[in-house]
């Protein structure tokens, strides 16, 4: 009989670094309820998730991991091509910079024993069989996951002295961990200056766009690189920095612009999934210099989506351009528009959700 006294007893894992995973179900796979189980004992755990949602390709989970600089990737497989899917993704991995990603897999009774040890002796960190939910449980997985992954990034980042040398070559990986080095504090004030300095005799325009939480915010950034990429046949180089409100409780946070975005696989698109982490505000405390670092490297216009916000917040405004305001038309009375601080500010309004009812007395008031 299986022993589950250890599985009960444990107690989440608690990072000592931010932690950071991409999770994703495969290609072909449509099961996503083991990986969504598995992403929120992460978040729960303290940890910050990009998740991809199901149905993802090596290229696409690849990428995502080496722009949003994570220290682990965790899959769930089920649809019997698993030994090859995974191969692939160390290849892949290793033939980009990324050598120093983990990567974490599970698919049931699907991958047997001995593919196990064969993926093992490939180079995957480790992929999680029955035996081990039945001994260790979900969140004695989980902490291993995340122990496994817990260092800290900033040393693989460029040295201070390099970075608007990486940055002007035009480097996406130096870019990604950069970013990191920024969100960790890493960099001197004299870095970060040099950075705000270079980036201030530029004209990369910044749009940044907000509005309350569900008002489909990621959903217009994606339908707005898609357009930018369809009218400029694909010669413009965008970078998009998405972010997103952690838990006070856990630090952790769920990162999930990335899953509604359909138009941003091409090489001149980056996207950066930020955190909040202790701001308490809408934006992330490294904005600014981040900005500065996607308009060195390159870009020709850099999007910002902040998390959603409230009727008094408009902390999106000094760091950007242009701003864009998302709302639907459910926001009460005409009188609640008053209330909302972006609308003064706001150089752009959408009213998003345009089909539901009241969409045209909404557009009215707005105006």
């Amino acid at each position: 009989m299986t022993d589950l006294s250890v599985a009960k007893k444990l107690q989440p894992y608690k990072p000592k670094n931010k932690v950071r995973f991409v999770t994703a179900a495969s290609l072909f796979d449509g099961h996503d309820a083991s990986i969504n189980i598995m992403r929120r004992i992460m978040q729960s755990s303290g940890a910050e998730v990009i998740h991809l949602g199901h149905n993802r390709s090596v290229g696409e989970i690849v990428n995502a991991a080496l722009q949003e600089d994570v220290q682990g990737i965790a899959i769930t497989s089920y649809q019997g091509g698993h030994v090859e899917f995974f191969k692939y993704m160390i290849d892949l991995l290793k033939a980009n910079g990324g050598e120093n990603i983990k990567v974490f897999g599970g698919g049931g009774g699907v991958i047997v024993p001995s593919e196990i040890k064969e993926l093992h002796e490939y180079g995957v960190t480790r992929i999680y069989s029955p035996e081990d939910g039945a001994t260790i449980g979900l969140q004695g997985m989980i902490n291993d996951v995340v122990k496994t992954s817990d260092y800290d990034l900033s040393p693989l980042a460029p040295a201070a002295k390099d970075v608007l040398k990486q940055l002007k070559a035009g480097d996406l990986r130096a870019l990604a961990q950069i970013i990191t080095a920024l969100e960790n504090g890493s960099y001197d004030a004299a870095t970060k200056k040099s950075l705000l300095d270079a980036a201030a005799k530029l004209t990369v325009p910044a749009l940044g766009i907000t509005g309350t939480g569900g008002a489909g915010k990621s959903s217009l950034t994606d339908e707005l690189v898609r357009r930018f990429r369809l009218d400029q046949q694909d010669k413009l180089k965008l970078a998009v920095i998405s972010i997103d409100p952690s838990r006070k409780r856990t630090g952790g946070a769920l990162l999930g612009d990335r899953i509604r975005m359909n138009a941003i696989e091409h090489e001149n698109i980056f996207m950066r999934s930020l955190a909040t982490r202790d701001t308490g505000a809408e934006v992330s405390a490294a904005l600014p210099e981040v900005i500065a670092a996607c308009k060195l490297a390159g870009f020709d216009l850099v999007v910002v989506e902040t998390s959603g916000i409230g009727q008094g917040d408009a902390a999106i405004v000094p760091f950007v351009d242009k701003s864009l305001y998302v709302m639907t038309p459910e926001f009460g009375a005409a009188s609640q528009l008053e209330k909302i601080d972006m609308l003064d500010f706001a150089d752009f309004v959408a009213i998003n959700k345009f089909d539901r009812k009241g969409a045209d007395d909404a557009l009215r008031d707005v105006r």
